[in-house]
């Protein structure tokens, strides 16, 4: 009988802390927030530590103790790996950025970081005994669930908007997964999606409605750490839509700080927006707690065009607690980027990653990032994916 590696421990509540149960399926709060996972951190150092790290499979089950899969014989994959982290020396001088580099996770199995929250959410989602998924998606993570829940033996309906990007609709088509289009924005999909899966009961693996997305997104801050031999760069800058890659590079950093593996200081977080779809910048500017939705949304970078997220409020609470910030980006700025990155580095980010860059920049010209701090960009995909302003 296969030992399980995980500390899981229950489901709690961030804004009523009411806990619940993780060895059922769950989605959403009573009271209407999103579920965190929590873990027994001292079950989990018993047996994680910095060298039994070094020595075990550069997957995402290398963290397994902090994960919410009772077993490697769970984990669904299709190859995860550390992505790499690259000092960007041209980019930098070309723009005055100083110390910069990029987590490029372009390199995951289908081409974003949304692979990561795919796999664990496929995963626990298996372990659960789900037999249907459903969600809405801009495209990417629908393309992600889509794949994994293919490997799992998971039947999957991703609803997506009409002006979603093409080759993500390919994506789910070959993944055979059901593909529902709608006219509208990403908030009309998650209406069509919730009344499907109200109508047919399948597993809502919409944002933040099940808990363990976020914690397939949190390896990305382990990694980090790790990556930077557990001193942290000053700022992480991440895209920022739905909040779920914020939210778990701030999450992994609390649980490595409660491992004892981090200092006290933590990176300041900058969460990246369209000027065009700019809730959270908004609300950050505002010092409020919560975003109000954001009305006639247009933007080329369509993996952020969310008008409100459900996790908006713990995406300003890691921006709060850090003294990060929240940075709106123009388009033509992000293609210009996008192409400055591609002709200097050789790299072809997405226009998310374009804008993550392009507020690196703006950052450090301000002041608000040092000269000689080091600053760490979340590319989320790759740019082949990405909607272009040439032909």
């Amino acid at each position: 009988m296969a030992v399980s590696l995980s500390a899981l421990s229950h489901l709690q509540c961030p804004k009523c802390n009411a806990t619940k149960h993780a060895d059922t399926v769950q989605h959403l709060c009573t009271c209407g927030s999103p579920l965190l996972v929590r873990y027994d951190v001292q079950q989990a150092g018993a047996t994680l530590t910095k060298a039994a790290v070094k020595q075990r499979k550069t997957d995402l089950s290398r963290y397994a103790e902090l994960l919410p899969i009772g077993g490697h014989e769970h984990f669904i994959s299709l190859g995860e790996h550390t992505t790499p982290i690259l000092a960007l020396k041209k980019f930098a001088e070309r723009t005055g950025s100083g110390a910069l580099f990029v987590k490029d996770e372009s390199l995951l199995p289908t081409g974003t970081f949304k692979s990561r929250g795919a796999c664990i959410g496929v995963s626990r989602a298996k372990e659960l005994g789900v037999q249907t998924i459903a969600m809405p998606s801009n495209g990417n993570a629908g393309a992600a669930w889509a794949a994994y829940a293919a490997r799992a033996g998971i039947a999957a309906w991703i609803v997506m908007p009409r002006a979603a990007p093409r080759i993500h609709r390919i994506e789910c088509v070959l993944a055979g997964a059901h593909l529902l289009l709608v006219d509208g924005l990403i908030g009309d999909a998650a209406r069509s999606a919730t009344e499907l899966i109200a109508q047919r009961g399948f597993y809502d693996a919409s944002t933040l409605k099940e808990p363990y997305r976020i914690e397939g997104k949190k390896t990305i801050g382990f990694e980090i750490a790790e990556q930077f031999d557990w001193d942290l760069p000053d700022v992480i800058i991440c895209p920022t839509g739905g909040g779920v890659g914020l939210i778990g590079i701030y999450k992994a950093l609390q649980e490595l700080k409660e491992l004892g593996w981090i200092g006290d200081s933590m990176p300041r977080l900058v969460a990246v927006q369209a000027a065009n779809c700019a809730p959270i910048v908004r609300a950050w500017r505002a010092r409020a707690t919560e975003s109000m939705p954001w009305h006639k949304a247009s933007t080329l970078a369509f993996g952020i065009n969310v008008p409100k997220a459900l996790g908006d409020f713990l995406v300003l609470a890691a921006l709060y607690s850090t003294q990060g910030t929240a940075v709106a980006v123009e388009d033509p700025q992000m293609l210009q980027t996008q192409r400055d990155i591609g002709e200097t580095e050789g790299l072809i980010v997405c226009m998310e990653g374009a804008a993550a860059f392009a507020a690196a920049v703006e950052l450090r010209r301000s002041g608000w990032i040092g000269q000689s701090e080091r600053v760490l960009v979340v590319n989320t995909g790759t740019g082949l994916k990405s909607h272009f302003g040439f032909t």
